[in-house]
C-alpha cells in the first residue's frame, strides 16, 4: 500500500520534524516524509532532512502571501497530500489554511483550547495549572483553533520553570505527533463540525491526580496545614 506523503514546515530546530522522520524510518509506518520547507534558511531542521535524505528548501519570503505561494508550489509538486506544522512560527496566509483544509495539521504546546498563542508554558504556570501537555490540531484561520486530533496532559511539578516544563511537554509531543499522523494516514479520522472522531478507538477508562491519592495515605502528618487553619 502507498505510503501517505507528507509536506513539513518548519522555523527552527525541528525536533518535532524528528520525531516523524524517525517514526518514517520505519517501513511499516503509513506516512513518508517527502519535503520539508522552513521560512528560515538557517533553520536547523534542514539539516535534519539533509541528513535523513529528504527534499529541502527555504522560501525567506517577506510577506505572508508571498511565502505561502512558494511553499504552496513546493508542496504540490511534491505531491504532499498532508501538510504537517512542526515548530512553523509564522502565521500562515488565510488562502493557504483554506487551500489545505483538513490537510493542514498543528501540534501546540498547550490542552487547546487553553494557553492558545506564545508562551503557553508561561501562561500555565501563571495559572498554577496541575496538569499542561500538546495537542495536535486540524488547522484554521484563527491561530491554535481548529478540532483536535490528540491530546497528551503532562503533569506540572513543583518548582517547575518555563524550561522544564516545556522540556516535559516537548518528549509528550514526540510520542503524540507521530501517532496523530499515523491515524491520519491509516484514514481513520472523520471531522463532525468541530470534533475528530477516531474509527476503531475509546478514550481511555483512567483518571491521574496531581496531586496523587497517595498523597493521603499517611495519614496527613507530612502534610502541612492550610494557611489560615
Amino acid at each position: 500500500m502507498a505510503r501517505l506523503r507528507v509536506g513539513v514546515l518548519i522555523s527552527g530546530r525541528g525536533s518535532n520534524l524528528q520525531a516523524l522522520i524517525d517514526a518514517a524510518s520505519d517501513p511499516t509506518y503509513p506516512a513518508e516524509i517527502v519535503l520539508v520547507v522552513s521560512d528560515r534558511p538557517e533553520a536547523a531542521g534542514l539539516e535534519r532532512a539533509a541528513r535523513a535524505g529528504i527534499a529541502h528548501r527555504a522560501i525567506p519570503h517577506p510577506s505572508r502571501a508571498e511565502f505561502a505561494a512558494a511553499a504552496d508550489a513546493a508542496l504540490r509538486q511534491s505531491g504532499a497530500e498532508l501538510v504537517a506544522l512542526a515548530g512553523y512560527m509564522r502565521i500562515l496566509d488565510t488562502g493557504f489554511v483554506e487551500a489545505w483544509r483538513d490537510r493542514l495539521v498543528n501540534i501546540h504546546p498547550s490542552l487547546l483550547p487553553v494557553f492558545p498563542g506564545l508562551h503557553p508554558q508561561r501562561q500555565a504556570l501563571a495559572a498554577g495549572v496541575r496538569f499542561s501537555g500538546c495537542t495536535v490540531h486540524f488547522v484554521r484561520a484563527e491561530v491554535d483553533t481548529g478540532p483536535i486530533i490528540a491530546q497528551a496532559a503532562v503533569p506540572v511539578h513543583p518548582g517547575d520553570d518555563e524550561e522544564r516544563l516545556a522540556a516535559r511537554i516537548l518528549a509528550a509531543e514526540h510520542r503524540l505527533y507521530p501517532l496523530a499522523v499515523r491515524l491520519y494516514a491509516e484514514g481513520r479520522l472523520r471531522i463532525d463540525g468541530n470534533t475528530v472522531m477516531v474509527a476503531g478507538s475509546a478514550a481511555p477508562d483512567v483518571a491521574v491526580l496531581n496531586p496523587p491519592e497517595a498523597l493521603a495515605s499517611d495519614g496527613g502528618s507530612a502534610i502541612p496545614r492550610a494557611i489560615g487553619s
